[in-house]
């Protein structure tokens, strides 16, 4: 009979989805896949990969709220009960934590019943619930080459694996970047608007407007935006006479990502890790209330090699990324180069990296 290996993930689909390669990795291999998450978590795992799916209760509080951080100490309790119970019935070999609180639930459960268990950090900064169940766990994993907030036994046992990627990005680390030609169509992919209706949802569109009416007319823009931004966005785009798809979620993201010629979007660990694999050129928007101002962290790793530039909250404005866009858009060349070294940084194979790590401490029990 086939192993069971039990992801515990959820919160959002920056959790989510690493966890969902991973999954795909292991089902690869022979594995019996659980998924543990909660009610937030299960929105996003309609594709996820699983046999079998345990609902956990878990909660969050912000720091200082003590009625809420009561009430989380609850939800989690309940969560590690729940879990417990069902890990005697399957019996898992090894518990994968992918961090967020639907994760923790899980975790506790397995190191109580002293299974193996393994945790992946997305980001650059060891996020709150890592941060804790770190120095218990058997091994770590991490996307990035720094772990912020680690204390020095956590940095020293991480193994850097990279970010888990889904199969579809993964296809375009293997396809060429081909920079604008001259007369061509320059194609601008924008996400992450709905991290920032205003900055990102309109700003943007009034930067691109005014830009240089050639460079315009040169222009197919791709956007991701909140309802509620759509329409303003849509008349930027008109008026400005840019040819505009603007939508709150695109589905093809794999496709729309190898067609660009260049990304403006936010800096979170998916989006990071998959302009690396895709080696495709980026203005990156780092998310300021991000927790620990993790984006900030996760951008360097991109603007330390040349394959993005960043402009940060409280500095940019519609003017400074007129000005980028126009310096870049008019140097194709700058724009390969760009891409390249974004692919220097890439870890196309993270999930199967972090397969072998989570067999190898199933192994070792």
């Amino acid at each position: 009979m086939s192993k069971t290996a039990v992801v515990a993930a959820g919160g959002t689909g920056g959790h989510l989805f690493p966890a969902q390669a991973l999954a795909e990795a292991l089902a690869a291999r022979g594995w019996r896949i659980v998924l543990a998450t909660d009610e937030r978590g299960a929105a996003y795992a309609d594709k996820f990969p699983a046999q079998e799916r345990i609902a956990l209760s878990a909660s969050t509080a912000r720091p200082g709220d003590v009625i809420g951080l009561v009430r989380a100490g609850f939800a989690v309790g309940q969560g590690v009960l729940q879990a417990r119970r069902a890990f005697r019935m399957l019996d898992p070999a090894v518990v994968v934590g992918f961090g967020g609180y639907p994760s923790l639930p899980a975790l506790l459960a397995a190191l109580s019943q002293k299974r193996p268990t393994v945790i992946h950090e997305q980001n650059s900064v060891l996020g709150r619930v890592n941060r804790f169940i770190a120095p218990r766990v058997d091994r770590i994993a991490c996307a990035f080459p720094t772990l912020l907030k680690a204390d020095a036994k956590a940095k020293a046992r991480a193994t850097v694996v990279g970010n888990p990627v889904r199969p579809e990005i993964r296809t375009l680390y293997d396809k060429a970047y081909e920079a604008p030609q001259p007369d061509g169509r320059i194609r601008i992919l924008i996400t992450g608007g709905s991290q920032g209706a205003r900055l990102l949802s309109e700003l943007v569109p009034e930067a691109i407007a005014k830009l240089p009416e050639p460079l315009r007319m040169a222009l197919i823009v791709q956007q991701q935006t909140r309802p509620e931004s759509m329409e303003t966005a849509r008349r930027i785009y008109r008026d400005a006479l840019i040819e505009a798809e603007i939508a709150p979620f695109f589905r093809d993201m794999a496709g729309r990502l190898g067609a660009a010629h260049l990304v403006i979007g936010r800096a979170g660990a998916s989006t990071c890790c998959e302009l690396a694999v895709a080696g495709r050129p980026a203005i990156l928007v780092p998310l300021k209330i991000a927790t620990d101002d993790h984006q900030r962290h996760n951008a360097r790793l991109l603007e330390e090699v040349g394959g993005a530039a960043v402009a940060l909250e409280d500095e940019v404005t519609v003017d400074s990324m007129a000005g980028a866009l126009n310096a870049l858009l008019r140097d194709p060349a700058r724009l390969a180069r760009m891409a390249a070294s974004a692919k220097s940084v890439a870890k196309p194979d993270a999930a199967e990296k972090l397969a072998d790590l989570v067999e190898e401490t199933a192994k070792a029990r």
